[in-house]
């Protein structure tokens, strides 16, 4: 598919997920990161509803430079992000996370997908820690669940959640990282950030389970 084919089809998925996502019934359980100043993190199977629930806020958000990365900013620019830093951490990483750190500097809300682009699956690579080292800015996890929802074979189980669907939302408490963190430092808090995931993920499926059993 061309270049011009990926920006079309990913405003038609952009337009999708905006319809489907206006019938499910969202739950939302602790604090989501604030209008400004905020590290949003998720892990690649919940991005879906996560994007969906943060559209149209002028959110910044990295994208790897691949032909996938290429369809996937021209969704996000359909449901209302501004043009995404692109790099990942297998190509362009550092000048992604410079500029979402001058973006966290300038009092804007970022986002990041912890264990994109490739994997492998909820292991939070290390260049989270760094932007919220960098940017004096705590790491807010974002657990997600949605039933019924399907799942896909892909190496992150996208979840994709049916139309009406019950969507919830577990924020967990801001993970703060000091700016003199040294490399042991930094990689406890990438492993206290994915158990923050975990707990956050488990929280939000806990949740649909109690309001089915209501």
């Amino acid at each position: 598919m061309s270049g011009r084919g990926r920006a079309v089809a990913g405003r038609v998925v952009a337009g999708l997920l905006r319809l489907v996502g206006a019938s499910w019934r969202v739950r939302t359980e602790g604090e989501a990161p604030s209008a400004t100043r905020s590290l949003g993190a998720t892990w690649h199977g919940g991005l879906v509803p996560v994007v969906h629930r943060f559209r149209d806020r002028g959110i910044a958000v990295a994208i790897s430079r691949s032909r996938d990365g290429d369809f996937a900013a021209a969704v996000l620019e359909g449901l209302g992000f501004p043009d995404p830093p692109r790099g990942s951490s297998s190509r362009g990483g550092a000048v992604a996370l410079r500029a979402l750190c001058n973006r966290q500097r300038a009092g804007d809300t970022v986002g990041i997908v912890t264990d994109g682009p490739r994997g492998p699956a909820r292991v939070s690579k290390p260049g989270v820690i760094g932007l919220a080292r960098l940017g004096g800015t705590p790491i807010v996890p974002i657990g997600v669940a949605a039933r019924p929802a399907l799942r896909l074979g892909s190496w992150d189980r996208l979840l994709l959640p049916l139309p009406f669907a019950a969507v919830a939302f577990h924020f967990g408490a801001p993970i703060a990282v000091p700016r003199d963190s040294d490399p042991e430092a930094v990689e406890l808090a990438r492993q206290a950030l994915d158990r923050a995931l975990g707990e956050s993920t488990k929280c939000a499926s806990d949740s649909l389970a109690r309001r089915r059993m209501a």
